[in-house]
């Protein structure tokens, strides 16, 4: 990325702040909210934030959420597909639905074990200080990733648990637009959650 991008825009709380986060930081409010009206353009915006945010973690030493920024970036290439053309096992469109018992039992145990997977894995090849709290939002978030793009309401749970933690691992780093940008999220995601759960009930009357 040019260099400029990583120039300081303004100070925040002692901390430098670049352009680049800025920009990040409105293209990822921009994107949820296009999440949480239905809107498939937020999955491009997912893209454009995902890619400004890896540069942005892997100079902050957060390679935990540096990684997960490229597998969002490809991963919303395949949410863009499934709500353009996505369908339930029944083959109707794709709409906004509950998990099932089994699916919440699945989504739990696949948080339990990579999260530790994560953790286990930047302590041995990495040098971040952190990483077992770096490797917590970026395990839980490739959950959250893969309900979001099939629509399931508990994705926002999900991203409310995310957001809390990297709330004070961004802190941690000094990255002070973007803990306000995850505080945000933390709202955003109770929106989004009150939101999904209207259509769902508009749609079973």
């Amino acid at each position: 990325m040019p260099d400029f991008l990583f120039a300081e825009a303004f100070t925040l709380w002692g901390s430098p702040t670049t352009w680049l986060e800025l920009a990040a930081v409105v293209i990822a409010l921009a994107m949820v909210g296009c999440n949480i009206r239905e809107i498939h353009w937020g999955w491009p915006l997912a893209i454009a934030s995902s890619l400004m945010y890896f540069a942005l973690f892997w100079r902050s030493r957060l390679y935990g959420d540096a990684g997960l920024q490229i597998f969002f970036a490809v991963v919303a290439f395949w949410g863009w597909f499934q709500w353009l053309r996505g369908v339930r096992g029944d083959g109707s469109a794709l709409h906004v639905a509950r998990l099932t018992p089994r699916g919440l039992a699945m989504t739990v145990a696949a948080c339990a074990v990579l999260w530790p997977a994560m953790g286990l894995f930047l302590k041995t090849f990495t040098d971040t200080d952190v990483p077992w709290w770096d490797a917590f939002p970026t395990a839980v978030s490739l959950v959250g990733q893969f309900l979001l793009g099939r629509k399931f309401i508990e994705n926002w749970a999900v991203w409310v648990v995310v957001n809390t933690v990297s709330v004070g691992l961004f802190a941690w780093k000094g990255l002070w637009l973007t803990v306000l940008l995850y505080a945000v999220f933390i709202a955003l995601s109770v929106v989004g959650w009150r939101a999904w759960r209207l259509r769902v009930a508009a749609s079973a009357t």
